[in-house]
């Protein structure tokens, strides 16, 4: 992992919920300090709803971030990727740091679930921010 400032990148299958949701707590804990990706090996037109809500509700505001198409480039230039859920499309290169968390995905999901993906996720990326070796 680089010294100054890492990059984390969280992937999942349509960059809609999972993904945007860890990458809006790291922003939010680690502001500055890590720069913050995502990507989808099969994006959507759009955040899903229900994820935004879920987020809203804890003060973590997840409307204006947009699906991305995964590349190769973004795993190559990241010091950590986080995948979750999308098994093998996920590119892999020697010398990164790869976690794969099992999360539900909240695609279809009502709010009551995707609240418990949430605080699973929030979770997960605070024992992720330990790991970093950043100041927050």
């Amino acid at each position: 992992m680089s010294t100054d400032r890492p990059t984390v990148l969280f992937v999942c299958v349509h960059n809609a919920g999972r993904s945007q949701m860890a990458a809006g707590f790291l922003r939010e804990i680690v502001g500055e300090a890590v720069e913050v990706r995502s990507g989808g090996t099969q994006p959507k037109d759009a955040v899903n709803p229900i994820a935004v809500e879920a987020m809203a509700e804890i003060g973590i505001d997840i409307s204006q971030s947009l699906p991305q198409k995964l590349s190769d480039e973004a795993v190559q230039e990241s010091d950590v990727v986080i995948t979750m859920g999308c098994g093998d499309e996920c590119p892999f290169y020697p010398g990164k740091r790869y976690e794969d968390w099992t999360l539900d995905d909240p695609a279809g999901q009502n709010l009551e679930t995707v609240r418990t993906i949430r605080d699973d996720i929030r979770g997960r990326v605070q024992e992720l921010v330990g790991s970093l070796n950043v100041k927050v």
